[in-house]
């Protein structure tokens, strides 16, 4: 019995799935005991070894940086904006004129929210392009690959939530158009576009769900999928570029 746990738990560490999410196996020998330590987050704040080349500019360019910051952006406007707002068919345009006629600096506020969401959108998008040119989505990162791939899914949801809210003309047939496509999705399309709407049309319910989603369950996905996503650079060594040798080491080993 003692041998049958120990063949299953070899194979189960030994597997693609396990080494993508736990880099350094089962800590039974001193090694991967030393590299535990030096690898956590809290014991040991940075990597061990850093490349020089993956803290160029030139390499990641600062993308994942800048869409964790409007990130954080996005949530201080937002925040500021709910204060201002009433998720009502009734009210929400007249609050949103309100805002940008009346409230200081509301037009200043919204922009920035509009224009964040959008730049966080490209970043986004730009940032996975930057992993997929330099390879750093291959094994042993697929893991955080995964994770970024959610994060665009989520950055996604959260602008096309945030686009009904003024509940204007544009929102309004946008968000029609936009749900009526997802109706055609094979599976579960019609289901989707139920939760949605929470009726045969985009309507009070609509409004309700899209800022409910909008203003807290998308952000609470957000938030954690970034926290994971910044701890497992750290746990995989920093970027993909720490797998290749720095110029100086290259010279001096005179390749």
């Amino acid at each position: 019995m003692k041998n049958l746990v120990q063949n299953i738990m070899e194979k189960v560490v030994n597997s693609r799935p396990w080494k993508a999410i736990f880099r350094h196996g089962w800590p039974d020998n001193p090694l991967d005991r030393s590299l535990i330590m030096t690898s956590n987050l809290f014991l040991h704040l940075h990597p061990v070894r850093v490349n020089r080349k993956s803290i160029k500019a030139s390499y990641s360019m600062g993308l994942g940086i800048i869409t964790t910051v409007m990130f954080t952006i996005l949530s201080i406007t937002g925040i500021f904006l709910m204060f201002f707002y009433v998720p009502s068919t009734e009210l929400a345009y007249f609050d949103i004129i309100k805002l940008q006629t009346k409230v200081p600096f509301g037009q200043l506020l919204r922009n920035m929210h509009r224009w964040g969401a959008h730049m966080m959108v490209l970043t986004s998008i730009l940032h996975m392009v930057r992993v997929f040119y330099t390879g750093a989505y291959k094994p042993p990162r697929e893991f955080n690959w995964n994770i970024g791939v959610l994060l665009f899914i989520t950055t996604l949801g959260g602008s096309f939530t945030g686009y009904l809210l003024p509940w204007d003309q544009l929102a309004f047939w946008a968000i029609t158009v936009g749900t009526s496509v997802a109706a055609y999705e094979p599976l579960m399309g019609k289901t989707i576009k139920k939760i949605l709407l929470g009726g045969p049309e985009v309507g009070q319910a609509a409004l309700t769900r899209f800022y409910a989603l909008h203003i807290m369950v998308i952000p609470a996905i957000l938030f954690i999928l970034i926290g994971v996503h910044i701890w497992r650079v750290r746990k995989d060594g920093g970027l993909a570029a720490t797998d290749i040798k720095d110029d100086d080491m290259e010279a001096e080993n005179g390749e």
